[in-house]
């Protein structure tokens, strides 16, 4: 007789499956994979967030509040804001104090490459991740070559659904 699988763990495959397809999607190919990311997003705490709309209808302020929501701190970068989700806001990344475990991106293309070196360049050495439609491949590589966790054009917030429904 065939025992039966735990269903969390099928939950589990299936999701991971999910966020393959979202990976396949990615116009990167050296993305993380999806069990890296699933590890990456349960080990991260405290997010800096460069580009944080104050604009509600916007993803780079929904994407932030959703993570906000599930339990992450949320560091805003936003050189036109005082405070953003019920936090202090900084006008640059270099002015975030203490460490980070992971610097979001929602800024165009053509600016992302600087917030990437920028992130690459801290103590801690964060975690970078461009949000969907963004890419900074030569920041991304070096930040890749010097053994940071890197992923672009990618949705923070379709993965990490994907990763938390069953």
């Amino acid at each position: 007789m065939r025992a039966h699988a735990d269903p969390s763990i099928l939950a589990a495959v299936d999701n991971l499956a999910e966020v393959q397809l979202l990976l396949r999607d990615s116009s990167d190919g050296e993305n993380p994979t999806a069990e890296a990311l699933r590890d990456l997003l349960g080990r991260v705490e405290r997010i800096a967030v460069v580009g944080l709309s104050r604009s509600p209808e916007k993803p780079a302020r929904r994407v932030p509040s959703y993570l906000a929501a599930k339990g992450y701190e949320i560091v805003p970068i936003n050189p036109q804001a005082e405070r953003m989700l019920g936090q202090p806001a900084y006008a640059r990344l270099a002015d975030v104090p203490g460490p980070v475990d992971m610097v979001l991106v929602f800024r165009p293309s053509a600016e992302a490459g600087a917030v990437v070196s920028e992130a690459a360049a801290r103590p801690e050495r964060p975690a970078i991740w461009l949000q969907e439609g963004i890419r900074a491949d030569a920041e991304i590589s070096a930040a890749r070559a010097a053994g940071i966790t890197a992923v672009q054009d990618l949705c923070s917030y379709k993965v990490h659904r994907a990763l938390h429904t069953s």
